[in-house]
């Protein structure tokens, strides 16, 4: 791995803005600091800004303004070691459709400079679990393979930093669960994992660390479990006696809908109300409680309040 100025972050982004041709704003100033070791989910809706900060990272889109550092290093004063310090897993799957695996490994090493005594082309395949593909064309391969490929390919040159950019898209339970266990090695032996994804509950479960980009602005930038507390509606599902004819109104409830003849689903805000204040007013309204089940405010309920009063 490249060597790393002391104590600098994995990424530091201040002050990034793009500006395309004709004047739409895809990047407005925006500041992130990722921390070094961890995975960090960066999210928002399609459009948000989310690839355009990951291409401008890759030098594939020149930015109009502010500063982008890659682990240490200034992407304009240094972009040699910025770009060797990280390895990207696009969107788009894009191969040479006459090279094998194995070959696509070793001509992206040798793109890198990596001297052929210390490629890992194989042990790599045998990460992806594609060792038995080594010498196939990679057009034969699967889409979940390809995707897989994708990722060893990042890898070639060993950066201390992997951006998977909505690596799942289309793969199915296995694969993806086959990455996401490889992808957890990686941020075991020091790898700093950057994560896209639409898969919410991924991002929830894998990140560390989360920040939301939407329309071009980053609106939130926090550790996984704080943004999820950040969460105000709660959800309980209760099960009554009898058939109910009119839903109980109170000012505890936020919303309450009828899911069926015997079962109510109430919304409540936890800053006003809890649930024992919502199940007392069930019971005063003449309803003898059954059953009670709770759903507790996940990364989605997060996002979707965030994204949508931004």
């Amino acid at each position: 791995m490249t060597d790393m100025p002391q104590a600098a972050p994995a990424i530091e982004i201040t002050d990034l803005s793009k500006v395309y041709k004709g004047g739409k704003r895809a990047l407005d100033n925006i500041n992130l600091t990722i921390p070094r070791g961890q995975i960090y989910g960066l999210l928002g809706p399609n459009g948000a800004g989310k690839s355009t900060t990951i291409n401008i990272l890759a030098g594939l889109v020149n930015k109009t303004s502010g500063t982008a550092k890659i682990w240490g290093f200034d992407i304009d004063q240094n972009p040699r070691n910025a770009k060797n310090s990280i390895g990207i897993v696009p969107q788009e799957i894009v191969f040479d459709p006459f090279f094998t695996p194995f070959e696509t490994l070793e001509n992206q090493a040798g793109y890198y400079g990596v001297p052929k005594e210390r490629r890992r082309s194989m042990e790599l395949l045998r990460a992806v679990h594609l060792e038995d593909k080594a010498d196939a064309y990679a057009r034969t391969l699967s889409g979940g393979m390809k995707r897989r490929l994708l990722v060893a390919k990042a890898m070639v040159h060993s950066p201390p930093i992997l951006v998977l950019d909505e690596p799942t898209a289309g793969v199915d339970v296995q694969l993806r669960q086959q990455l996401w266990a490889y992808v957890r090695e990686l941020n075991r032996q020091g790898v700093t994992i950057v994560l896209t994804t639409h898969y919410l509950e991924e991002a929830e479960e894998l990140c560390d660390r989360i920040a939301i980009i939407n329309h071009g602005k980053v609106i939130t930038d926090k550790p996984t479990r704080e943004l999820i507390a950040m969460a105000q509606e709660k959800v309980v599902q209760v099960t009554v006696d009898r058939d109910i004819v009119t839903p109980p109104a109170d000012p505890s409830f936020e919303k309450i809908e009828l899911s069926d003849e015997r079962t109510l689903t109430i919304t409540y805000m936890k800053n006003r109300a809890n649930a024992g204040q919502v199940l007392s007013a069930v019971q005063a309204s003449g309803l003898s409680i059954v059953d009670v089940v709770t759903r507790d405010p996940d990364l989605e309920d997060v996002f979707l309040n965030l994204t949508a009063a931004a």
